[in-house]
């Protein structure tokens, strides 16, 4: 198994160093260009045929990051927090021990080479405000970004960010992504993903997707709008139940009065309850299909 690191550390600092106007193919072409798959993918060239069109670099603040003009002399004492070599190996570690331990239990992975970095957040950016100072995305196997404001709690808590995106990096080289992916299917995977990361680093490193939500919330208010919405597949009408009202206003998608990351909320209980009621590890779990899941946790919903 093959895992590399792309040092974005280094790739910021080559960008400060370098005229303004060459930064946007500093960061398409050298930070960018390995996950050049993943972004495919979801439909995003590393540079749009039209001049300032969709590309890596428009899509560059979408999610809570720093434009690569903003890649200045200002983000020096950010980088610097994530330019320890400790910090990176802390980092590839976590993904190492989440694939490995697949392997240790008798499953066997297709996907034996994995790259990753770690992105810069802007703290201003309304999105970083919503996702908190450490996150990921690892949807696609074989390719896992961390996201950080980097301050002394955000640096520790990454790796087990880490650990939960490389979760989904296994369960989706089992689970096939289609157009009809349900909502049913995105709860159980964070689900997964979260109970994977507790059972790695603790039940008290949950993300704040999951322990911000209090219990009355979930059985009063959650619980009773997702059991109704299991099966929807529309993909903007299931994230506004996966992520919440708040999240989803900034994509400009309409109100379903959900709290902030409900679905999260839902899928960690959801799947800590299925774990706990037939007593199968949370490696055997993350391979199981959703309806195979779903079956078995009815009395949930109760």
């Amino acid at each position: 198994m093959k895992i590399t690191a792309i040092r974005s550390d280094k790739i910021y600092k080559k960008m400060i160093s370098a005229k303004v106007e060459e930064r946007d193919n500093i960061y398409r072409y050298e930070l960018m260009k390995p996950f050049e798959f993943k972004w495919s993918c979801i439909g995003m060239p590393l540079k749009s045929e039209q001049e300032g069109g969709y590309d890596v670099v428009m899509a560059s603040t979408i999610g809570g990051g720093f434009a690569p003009s903003q890649i200045n002399s200002e983000r020096t004492s950010d980088i610097e927090k994530i330019s320890s070599d400790d910090f990176w190996q802390a980092c590839e570690n976590s993904i190492a021990k989440t694939l490995h331990g697949f392997e240790d239990n008798g499953i066997s992975l297709p996907t034996q080479e994995y790259i990753f970095t770690v992105m810069l957040n802007d703290l201003h950016n309304p999105m970083s405000k919503m996702t908190g100072d450490y996150c990921g995305d690892g949807g696609i196997p074989g390719y896992i970004i961390g996201t950080i404001i980097p301050n002394q709690e955000s640096l520790k808590m990454l790796p087990v960010a880490l650990a939960h995106e490389t979760n989904h990096n296994v369960r989706w080289q089992f689970m096939q992504w289609n157009p009809n992916v349900t909502l049913a299917d995105m709860i159980i995977s964070e689900g997964l993903a979260e109970n994977f990361a507790a059972f790695m680093f603790g039940e008290d490193k949950i993300g704040m997707w999951v322990k911000n939500t209090s219990e009355e919330t979930l059985n009063t208010v959650i619980k009773p709008v997702i059991k109704e919405n299991l099966y929807e597949n529309d993909f903007n009408k299931l994230s506004a139940y996966l992520y919440g009202d708040e999240i989803m206003a900034m994509r400009g998608v309409k109100s379903v009065g959900m709290p902030y990351c409900a679905g999260y909320a839902c899928g960690y209980q959801l799947v800590k309850h299925y774990l706990e009621k037939k007593g199968k590890s949370i490696y055997e779990a993350t391979i199981t299909p959703t309806a195979d899941i779903l079956k078995e946790t009815e009395d949930f919903w109760n």
